[in-house]
């Protein structure tokens, strides 16, 4: 089991930055991928980006890609999400995930472990 803690969420204006952060524990941080996904309201849970176990690859969805960066910290076991010229449509609850062994970092059944989510709301 791994639990995850995630922090950095909050109110910022269009055009923006955003850092979030997960804090791992439990399992061996270096062994499993990370991944963030995002909800808004009245919409389905949704890949945002992902890292594999030795952080030398990062997939990101199409929406987000040239805008957000994720890395990972394996000294303090920790996910960041680096989120800059956020958009209104960036709005929604942030969730950190652990990935349970499975290639297919797009998809939220390939991750066993959730965070509690944070709230992320950019104003127009």
């Amino acid at each position: 089991q791994v639990q995850l803690v995630e922090s950095g969420g909050g109110l910022v204006q269009a055009g923006g930055s955003l850092r979030l952060s997960c804090a791992a524990s439990g399992r061996t941080f270096s062994n499993y991928a990370m991944g963030w996904f995002r909800q808004a309201p009245g919409k389905e849970r949704e890949f945002v980006a992902a890292i594999n176990w030795s952080g030398g690859s990062t997939y990101y969805a199409d929406s987000v890609k040239g805008r957000f960066t994720i890395s990972r910290d394996y000294g303090k076991n920790t996910v960041h999400l680096q989120m800059n010229t956020l958009k209104p449509e960036d709005t929604a609850v942030y969730y950190c995930a652990a990935n349970g062994g499975s290639s297919r970092y797009r998809i939220s059944t390939s991750y066993n472990n959730w965070g509690q989510g944070t709230q992320v709301t950019v104003s127009s």
